[in-house]
């Protein structure tokens, strides 16, 4: 089969196209013909040297796809041979072929192909979890997203959304702000206003109760200022840095609460369990067109170094999704 491999630690040319076996699946395993891969950020920081992947999974990256279970292990009694799934890995995505976990499957939602799915498993399992799991999100609260075109920012305004919140989400150009507009947030211009400012003037002071961040560093006060008593700051990651310097006091006085996790190397078991919880509370939602994945484009499979670089360079909306 095709693969994609990296090289070695470096600049999307490390990405290179290879020759593999097959894989074939453990007893709790399915393999998978790979159709579509999502391509995300964490992809990027594994061919950086900067996120390695967990003991016993693939070097190759790519974290979820949709496609055709080829094949199942001895112990899965749930899917069979011929059924459609996309599916949360912890790596080996770009390729033909891929092991999944059986417990980290989903049906392919009704309505939507193999790309559509490929966006799903990455930025729904981490947004459901950090945003309602952790964040505690509930209906008529306000929260602020940073990074409103991400997959993880486009996903998290839609979920916000359906589930009866208020979303203000950040944003680099008055076109990406114009798509966070269309999704339903109300766009803030990082380049061109505070942030901090924006949500005071629109909340009549109060502040957002979430603020869901994928940058770190110096938002983390900014990110404390504009939380309301009570609020909540949900860590998702760090392109602006782990460390921060922060009063303390602020947290006190607000009696706030500051979280954060990552996904991948979680056990099979919890990723599970938010998988079921996805099929149970969110694919409803994608059944019926409430909420969808935004796919940026797609490319080939073999064009992953130009996925790369593309979402490197800040010129995506939402996902790319790679297809065999």
């Amino acid at each position: 089969m095709i693969v994609i491999e990296i090289d070695q630690p470096g600049p999307s040319g490390a990405l290179r196209v290879a020759e593999r076996a097959k894989p074939e699946p453990g007893a709790s395993d399915v393999v998978v013909r790979v159709e579509a891969a999502g391509v995300n950020r964490p992809d990027v920081l594994q061919r950086l040297g900067m996120h390695p992947p967990p003991p016993g999974a693939p070097d190759i990256p790519g974290l979820e796809i949709a496609g055709t279970i080829a094949s199942v292990g001895g112990a899965v009694t749930r899917w069979r041979p011929g059924d459609r799934v996309c599916a949360l890995l912890a790596g080996g995505g770009y390729a033909e072929y891929c092991v999944a976990p059986a417990a980290q499957c989903l049906p392919v939602p009704k309505g939507l192909g193999a790309i559509d799915a490929a966006a799903l498993p990455e930025t729904f399992f981490t947004v459901w979890t950090n945003l309602f799991q952790h964040g505690t999100l509930k209906a008529g609260e306000r929260i602020l997203i940073h990074g409103g075109t991400s997959g993880i920012g486009t996903t998290a305004i839609q979920l916000a959304r359906a589930h009866g919140a208020e979303a203000i989400a950040t944003a680099g150009s008055e076109a990406k702000c114009d798509a966070c507009a269309r999704l339903g947030a109300t766009p803030v211009n990082y380049k061109t206003s505070d942030f901090v400012e924006v949500v005071r003037a629109a909340t009549d002071g109060r502040g957002v109760d979430v603020v869901l961040d994928v940058v770190g560093g110096d938002y983390a006060q900014r990110n404390l200022d504009c939380l309301a008593e009570f609020g909540r700051l949900v860590q998702l990651g760090l392109l602006g840095g782990g460390r921060a310097a922060i009063n303390l006091g602020t947290v006190m006085r607000k009696r706030l609460t500051i979280t954060g996790s990552m996904l991948r190397p979680r056990s099979i078991e919890e990723k599970g369990g938010i998988a079921r919880d996805l099929e149970e509370k969110v694919w409803p939602l994608l059944t019926i067109g409430q909420v969808r994945p935004v796919v940026d484009r797609t490319l080939p499979l073999t064009s992953a170094a130009e996925a790369h670089r593309l979402l490197e360079a800040g010129e995506v909306v939402g996902k790319i999704v790679l297809v065999t």
